[in-house]
């Protein structure tokens, strides 16, 4: 586990903040074949013989990640099939690019999206993907597999999906 540096999420999938894809040293470490950068913010340090796909997306819960979900599941796949390893970043790691990792797990892992979720959150426990992006993680869920193993409730603090319910129950609305 990383938080600062990569996350491995699988043998061949990691996620992290810009800072951490910015660092030839650490990707080439790492047998790094393809970074996709999920950001506005960040430009693409080019480093030889990297793929760099850069995807210009906003963290708001309006921004629809949902349709880039099928093509970079693909890419990520692709280069594992390749023998390559992706290395996916937004600005901080914690809800851009985790969510595309998730939407990868639940579409070539065959995970639920509760399972894919307790998976990154162990390597990553930073991770924290915008109400808007869980809406749509819950209607790929249930595209992929006819149901959903996680839901959106109502609680103090608003809308959140209802695997944080336990971390708002001892919270104070202000």
């Amino acid at each position: 586990m990383s938080i600062s540096g990569l996350s491995q999420v699988t043998d061949s999938l990691f996620l992290s903040n810009a800072a951490a894809a910015s660092k030839a040293a650490l990707l080439r470490s790492h047998h790094i074949t393809c970074v996709i950068n999920l950001s506005l913010e960040c430009k693409a340090c080019v480093i030889p013989d990297v793929v760099y796909l850069h995807f210009p997306v906003a963290d708001l819960p309006a921004t629809p990640l949902y349709d880039y979900f099928e093509a970079i599941s693909h890419k990520i796949h692709e280069v594992e099939a390749a023998g390559g390893r992706t290395l996916v970043h937004c600005a901080a790691g914690v809800s851009r690019s985790p969510t595309l990792c998730l939407a990868y797990l639940m579409k070539y892992r065959g995970l639920a999206l509760l399972a894919a979720h307790a998976h990154l959150k162990r390597l990553r426990p930073i991770i924290r993907p915008n109400i808007g992006f869980w809406r749509q993680l819950i209607a790929y869920e249930l595209h992929l597999f006819g149901k959903n193993t996680v839901r959106i409730i109502e609680s103090p603090i608003g809308p959140i999906p209802d695997i944080y319910e336990a971390e708002t129950k001892n919270m104070v609305p202000f």
